[in-house]
């Protein structure tokens, strides 16, 4: 069930008072039915849940991290970060962004969390060697504020890799025994949202299908939202063309960089990463990093620091190809069976241009395609 409300007031009544119209909110809802990959009647359910519903308690806690994913909330838009926190969310205890520190900080999520029922959203590993001595907030180790707000929380939801899965702090040789939260916590419905950030939109998109629909959205087996992590990037990648062309980009800043070919042999992990940065993308929808000429590192995979370095060497071998086939046999292939398709439209056309001169009656050229072409 949706988490216990910190007001009665509903979002609705809050959005009336601040003058934003309903074809503005509608518009809204229709982007996170999009983001959440439902069809779009599903718009109205959504935004009815969000009309009706009172702000939920959020607390945010940060441990062991960059606060990369802090940034990515604070530059949410439609609505903006003011709109998020004052409308939409009751964000009771941030302490990047809050106005209260030190007790009065503490103070403050004590009484958030005494009624149980909050959506704790967690930013950063947590240490475990030692006690977990090598992240402390107000006296206490980044365990022990995981294990007290965890407690009666009705879900939990990690933001970006580090929380998720270790992330950086993690890779080898890990000197503080950081760990993800479902490595440490049990018995608390989890989603992970990683990435180097996550998007705010799949933050969005994941809080809009709990309120909608009383549960976390689906996953996949590692706690990722389907609605988010479902497809691998390479699949729906803006250069997939240039890679079933074989036409890659080799070095930085050569032709095929400049002409925006595939970067698949300067390291680009798209082939084996899950993530819906190319349709979501970011600073509004704007951009990516592939699109902007840099290639996918896998950062929404788990140990992706150890398991897709070096990052900017190319992977042996695509998956979903074959496990003999290479990038360069794909696009050595096409390029063969484009051939094969011109040499044989070519020799349609002739036979259509004889006939139509009443030239049927010669016989029909043979053509002969090189065995290794027609093999690939």
């Amino acid at each position: 069930m949706p988490a216990v409300l910190a007001t009665s007031e509903t979002l609705g009544e809050k959005l009336e008072v601040r003058g934003v119209t309903r074809r503005t909110f509608l518009a809204f809802c229709t982007s996170l039915t999009a983001t959440l990959a439902l069809p779009s009647v599903f718009s109205e359910r959504i935004a009815h849940a969000l009309e009706t519903s009172a702000k939920p308690t959020l607390i945010w806690l940060e441990f062991q991290d960059c606060a990369g994913n802090t940034e990515s909330f604070l530059r949410a838009h439609n609505p903006g970060v003011a709109e998020l926190i004052l409308d939409i969310l009751s964000l009771d205890y941030h302490e990047t962004i809050m106005a209260a520190a030190g007790t009065q900080a503490e103070a403050a999520k004590e009484v958030a969390l005494e009624p149980g029922g909050h959506i704790l959203v967690v930013e950063g590993s947590v240490p475990t060697a030692d006690g977990g001595v090598y992240c402390t907030i107000a006296g206490r180790t980044a365990l022990q504020q995981l294990e007290e707000a965890a407690e009666g929380a009705a879900a939990i939801i990690n933001v970006g890799t580090c929380s998720s899965f270790g992330g950086i702090p993690a890779a080898s040789p890990n000197p503080t025994g950081a760990k993800g939260v479902p490595d440490v916590v049990k018995n608390v419905p989890i989603i992970n949202l990683p990435g180097c950030p996550m998007n705010v939109d799949n933050l969005l998109g994941t809080i809009a299908h709990y309120l909608t629909f009383g549960a976390l959205p689906a996953t996949d087996g590692q706690a990722r939202p389907l609605f988010a992590y479902g497809q691998r990037i390479h699949d729906n990648c803006e250069r997939r063309a240039h890679f079933d062309a074989g036409q890659f980009a080799l070095e930085w800043g050569d032709e095929g960089h400049r002409k925006g070919w595939c970067l698949y042999k300067l390291g680009c992990k798209g082939p084996t990463t899950f993530h819906n940065c190319p349709s979501q993308r970011w600073n509004m929808g704007t951009s990516w990093p592939v699109g902007a000429g840099h290639g996918c590192v896998g950062c929404s995979e788990a140990d992706f620091w150890d398991t897709m370095s070096p990052f900017y060497e190319r992977l042996p071998k695509p998956p979903g190809f074959g496990v003999t086939t290479t990038a360069d046999q794909i696009g050595l292939g096409i390029v063969a069976a484009t051939a094969i398709g011109f040499g044989a439209h070519g020799v349609a056309k002739v036979i259509q241009h004889r006939r139509a001169d009443g030239n049927s009656e010669e016989p029909v050229p043979e053509t002969t395609v090189d065995e290794k072409g027609s093999d690939e």
